[in-house]
């Protein structure tokens, strides 16, 4: 039974990668926006900007770059809610019910088509980063770390996404909900530390998810010690991924009966 709901679910994801394969712009219009925001901040806002981290464009490219990612991954996932929004309102998701494969590999293919697309857009921000002065003497292992927080981060949204598209009423609607999730960062030591915030938002943005997330992987690239913020950000990608993968399912075995 799992080896047939495995091989359902990586049919179906290459169906949907084959749609992004045929539509690269799909990846590079999800990246353009956090680009944009890493060239606008490094180059613009950049030199007006104290993070505590010395003088000049190439190192605050290095402290803007986690949040930059987090943006990449919450514009990345969008796409996600409006394939699936798609595939409901076209029948297609009825039609594979009809055939005897497993209900699960549905939502799984496009949780694992999310993944793979959002890791190459983090690639090319990552790119984009180094060619205007992002530097790290990271090794192989926070490296690995800071990939292994990213695909959590990035599975946990894209639960989310997925539980929009279930529960979308419109196109829209279904691509909507990933504006809060974009405007998140701005509110956290993303792109200036917190302390320089006001009392109320300086709270909000040290008490919310993101801030202990760019906190440890930015921590990881400089090679200072993470401390506890990496286990705040673990709990937070893990109850997001949890609750959100729960509440995905039990909505769509209501749609499906």
């Amino acid at each position: 039974m799992t080896s047939h709901a495995l091989g359902d679910t990586a049919t179906l994801t290459r169906r949907s990668l084959t749609h992004i394969v045929r539509s690269p712009d799909t990846i590079i219009t999800t990246a353009i926006m956090p680009i944009a925001f890493l060239l606008l901040f490094v180059f613009v806002f950049g030199g007006a900007i104290d993070t505590g981290a010395g003088v000049g464009e190439g190192n605050y490219a290095t402290y803007l770059l986690p949040g930059i990612l987090l943006i990449t991954v919450a514009s990345g996932v969008a796409y996600t809610s409006y394939r699936l929004f798609l595939d409901l309102q076209g029948g297609i998701v009825e039609r594979f019910q009809s055939m005897p494969i497993a209900r699960s590999s549905v939502l799984w293919a496009h949780v694992l088509t999310s993944l793979v697309a959002n890791l190459v857009s983090l690639v090319l921000v990552v790119g984009v980063a180094v060619a205007i002065g992002f530097r790290s003497g990271a090794g192989v292992g926070a490296w690995l770390a800071v990939t292994g927080i990213l695909v959590l981060f990035t599975l946990a949204l894209t639960w989310l996404a997925v539980l929009a598209g279930l529960t979308a009423k419109s196109v829209d609607g279904a691509s909507a909900f990933s504006y809060p999730l974009i405007f998140l960062p701005f509110l956290s030591s993303a792109f200036v530390p917190t302390e320089s915030m006001p009392g109320p938002v300086r709270w909000f943005a040290e008490n919310q998810p993101v801030t202990s997330i760019v906190n440890s992987i930015r921590a990881l690239l400089e090679q200072r010690p993470v401390g506890g913020e990496l286990w705040i950000a673990l709990a937070w990608c893990v109850g997001i991924l949890i609750v959100a993968a729960v509440l995905a399912t039990v909505v769509y075995r209501r749609r499906m009966r």
